[in-house]
């Protein structure tokens, strides 16, 4: 790497970093300027890393997606029991999610879950199938229900975790337990 670059890749990241504070905080109301005023660039540097909204969004996706894959990949998921991978994994996607909250990453299309990074969906995949497997999980459900069944959970947590209601830890133990136990109350003894 030169030295010229390690700036340039420093403003650009600068610049991410400000857009996914600023479009969660506005939504569709921030405008590319108040993006760079949040940056601390001006206009002309922003457009040159990102000569649209468009590119900026698309720049964003790919590192939401991969601030995800590394915390996916951090978590280990595949060293651990199901359960433990269900609260890693839980715990890395509200972090990601709750940071880059304005993209609405589980609000997607088929159109864009279909370019969702192959790398992102398979570790998530694997631990559903090891559980079912090995039968920590239920087996009168099939895999890709008990994944649904999941992420219909982090998306209802979500909203929580972006308003501040619930910390990512509150909210990652709370769809783990609902998710593995249920909401049933358990006897005492």
């Amino acid at each position: 790497m030169t030295r010229s670059t390690v700036p340039r890749d420093h403003v650009r990241a600068r610049i991410l970093d400000a857009a996914a504070s600023v479009l969660a905080e506005h939504g569709e109301r921030a405008g590319m300027t108040d993006i760079a005023r949040a940056a601390g660039v001006t206009a002309a540097t922003l457009h040159r890393h990102f000569p649209d909204r468009e590119a900026l969004l698309r720049s964003l996706y790919e590192t939401a997606f991969a601030d995800l894959g590394e915390r996916l990949a951090a978590a280990r998921l595949d060293t651990v029991p199901t359960e433990e991978a269900i609260a890693r994994m839980t715990r890395a996607t509200i972090a990601a999610i709750s940071r880059y909250r304005a993209l609405g990453l589980l609000d997607q299309g088929p159109e864009d879950a279909r370019r969702v990074d192959p790398r992102l969906v398979a570790p998530l995949r694997e631990v559903f199938e090891r559980g079912a497997a090995d039968g920590s999980l239920r087996r009168d459900l099939p895999v890709h229900t008990l994944a649904e069944l999941y992420f219909s959970l982090l998306e209802g947590v979500v909203p929580r975790v972006v308003r501040h209601r619930m910390g990512v830890e509150e909210a990652g133990t709370a769809v783990t337990a609902l998710f593995l136990t249920g909401a049933l109350a358990r006897p005492t003894p």
